[in-house]
């Protein structure tokens, strides 16, 4: 950022595109530093202060108290984050601009990722494949860590315990000397677990520990050659016990992550940057299951993950018509899994350009597209385009539209599952038809319900077009966005039944079919009271809607059964929309500072209406005859910290204050009382 920053303190004019010192500074947007206040897309800044304020720990808890972020989990039990009702597996989730990896069920597991050393956190809504790629349709989240900035050494160690026996204890330090700089973070995070179904043996959450350490080294050859490099370990452990068939099963599980980062930036003049960089990630979990009883296994898998990316990007600075950024690079995936085969991989090549330009004095565009060259499906352009309009110093209107895909993933391709217990089987795309014909020749398969002919043809990617349209006011006091946004998938991929198997059960495999539809609307706002009282709110209002269910509803092919136990046909005011998606969401926060005794409270609501879970009735749509449905529910988060001296912080927390608990919505427990000291040094 020095020689752009440079070039913009000697400029007299105004521009939007400049990074100003005050204002605070995106990345992610643009892959440039932006102004938050100057960007025409929709993006969520959490700051340093604010994670510290609210006493949070994980990344999924500062996440889910943002609007338009909703925490939902998997099969597996992890807990995602969802954007604008797009999936957590649509949603790119990085470190310093590179991604990580992870995704056993689809879902990126946030609660593996501790906040102690995080800068700020920089969310961008809707399709960013024009910059990322792939898993970047619904948007990003980028994790910023704090760099070095004084000689002296800076940073805190702190210690929180709370309810459920959960400890977390960080140590952050980090210093910058003339040419040298270095960063290290330690993190251990444990806890008891807790059980909300106390009727049924082993617990929601089995008693777990893990460990974080990430050290960064900072070193500038001179003024115009200057590296960054990072290397991130991640490791937990946990108990599992739990019974199935008359039979309790016990267990554990490992996790393990390997994050290695290296950057290179080059000023070759004024106005000319280049980018080198090479990332590599691994990632490890292995979970076993096992009767102690009649020494009966239930399962015993592994899943081995590697993420290979080399790239070069340059940002050249025009004196008179904005920046333009390009790069290309290599990647090279590959995932050794039970119940694959053998070790599988993908490999693609990339390249993608960007101008950010002010066309006149108060109108600036982005506009870029990025191709991608993949070894398992065919060729994607992703285009982008993104305006915004200053009508005053105050008013803006922005909009933009964007194309997004996401890659089939070594699950929906490899995969060769059979339920031990029930009996079905699950086959990737690129595995059906040879997997179908050993279950043939073994006399398990009755018949083939689908042409085979379906599976010559590769499975496509998954794409959308999303298009966000807003405005945003902004004066000494007040700070509110409005944002309207729309997001059309095709070629989602789904499971379906391909045959039927000799014991009664299913073989699936998966195709693309459907096609969704997201739209609604999204305000923020921010008032300041005064210089020590901050409130702030937001409301999304979303509609989440299969389209081909819709045309099978207008042409009276949906039937249900009412309360009275009659057949009726659903009506479109019948059709609640795609399910874990609720209607309305919302948020409010209040932080009150009191200087003269140096001590802050917060209060966040969160409120989130119903949602259905799943089909009950049979007629594959969630409609509002479903009994599926989780009631709408408030949970509220409260914080308060006393600084004693230049260096203690002590703070005193609740989460879930109103002690909502439902055994649909494991990721939210009881009450969780908690209390934290900090030393700052």
């Amino acid at each position: 950022m020095s020689y752009s920053h440079a070039q913009e303190v000697k400029s007299e004019k105004k521009d939007s595109i400049k990074v100003e010192a005050l204002d605070p500074v995106i990345l992610s947007a643009t892959r440039t530093p932006r102004q938050l206040s100057s960007l025409p897309l929709p993006v969520t800044l959490i700051s340093k202060r604010q994670i510290k304020q609210t006493g949070t720990v994980r990344l999924n808890e500062i996440l889910s108290e943002q609007t338009g972020l909703i925490m939902v989990p998997d099969e597996s039990g992890f807990s995602g984050i969802q954007i604008q009702g797009i999936a957590a597996d649509y949603v790119m989730v990085m470190i310093d601009g590179v991604p990580l990896v992870g995704r056993s069920a689809g879902n990126f597991d946030l609660s593996r990722l501790a906040v102690g050393n995080i800068k700020q956190i920089e969310v961008v809504k809707g399709p960013s494949s024009a910059l990322y790629g792939s898993e970047a349709l619904g948007g990003v989240i980028n994790i910023i860590t704090q760099a070095p900035k004084t000689e002296d050494p800076t940073g805190n160690a702190s210690f929180r315990v709370g309810s459920f026996s959960q400890l977390d204890a960080n140590f952050n330090i980090d210093q910058k000397f003339e040419k040298l700089g270095y960063g290290l973070f330690i993190n251990r995070f444990s806890s008891e677990g807790y059980d909300l179904t106390p009727e049924t043996v082993g617990q929601t959450v089995s008693p777990f520990e893990n460990y974080t350490v990430n050290g960064r080294l900072y070193y500038n050859f001179n003024d115009n050659l200057k590296l960054f490099s990072s290397t991130r370990y991640y490791f937990q452990t946990q108990e599992n016990g739990f019974e199935s068939q008359d039979d309790f099963f016990e267990g554990d599980s490992e996790e393990t992550e390997w994050n290695t980062h290296l950057r290179l930036n080059h000023n070759w003049t004024d106005n000319l940057r280049f980018e080198y960089e090479f990332y590599f990630t691994n990632y490890r979990a292995t979970e076993s299951s096992e009767s102690p009883v009649t020494n009966n296994v239930l399962f015993n898998s592994d899943f081995n993950q590697y993420l290979i990316r080399p790239e070069v990007r340059s940002i050249y600075r025009f004196d008179d018509s904005g920046t333009l950024t390009g790069g290309f690079g290599y990647q090279y995936n590959e995932l050794d899994r039970t119940f694959f085969d053998s070790r599988v991989n993908f490999n693609s090549q990339y390249v993608y350009a960007q101008w950010d330009v002010n066309l006149i004095d108060d109108l600036n565009m982005i506009v870029g597209a990025r191709f991608d060259n993949h070894s398992e499906y065919s060729n994607q352009l992703s285009p982008k385009l993104a305006l915004r309009y200053d009508i005053s110093e105050n008013f803006a209107l922005k909009g933009s539209v964007g194309y997004g895909f996401k890659a089939p993933d070594f699950r929906q391709l490899y995969f060769d599952f059979t339920n031990s217990a029930v009996g079905y089987t699950v086959l990737g795309y690129n595995v059906a038809i040879d997997k179908l014909t050993e279950l043939q020749d073994a006399g398990q398969i009755i018949d083939v319900v689908v042409p085979l002919a379906q599976f010559d043809d590769p499975l496509k990617a998954e794409s959308s077009v999303g298009i966000n349209i807003g405005a945003a006011f902004k004066n000494e006091k007040l700070t509110t966005e409005i944002n309207l946004f729309r997001n059309d998938f095709k070629n989602l991929i789904d499971t379906q039944i391909i045959a039927r198997k000799t014991n009664g059960q299913n073989v699936f495999s998966y195709r693309n079919f459907d096609e969704v539809y997201f739209t609604g609307i999204e305000l923020d706002a921010t008032y300041m009271w005064n210089d020590n009282l901050r409130i702030s709110g937001g409301y999304q209002l979303l509609y989440a809607y299969d389209k081909t269910q819709l045309d099978r509803i207008d042409n009276n092919e949906i039937f249900t059964i009412d309360d009275s136990g009659r057949t009726v046909l659903v009506e479109r005011s019948d059709y609640f929309g795609l399910v874990n998606r609720s209607r309305h969401t919302a948020n409010l926060k209040v932080f009150y500072n009191l200087p003269k005794i140096k001590t802050d409270f917060n209060l966040r609501l969160i409120y989130r209406s119903k949602y259905g879970l799943f089909d009950t009735n049979g007629n594959i749509i969630l409609d509002t005859f479903d009994n599926s449905f989780v009631d709408g529910f408030v949970t509220a988060n409260l914080a308060a910290t006393k600084q004693f001296g230049k260096h203690f912080d002590l703070q005193f927390g609740a989460n879930n204050l109103l002690d909502y608990t439902d055994t649909n919505i494991p990721n939210i427990n009881g009450i969780q009382l908690f209390t934290r000291l900090d030393y700052n040094f």
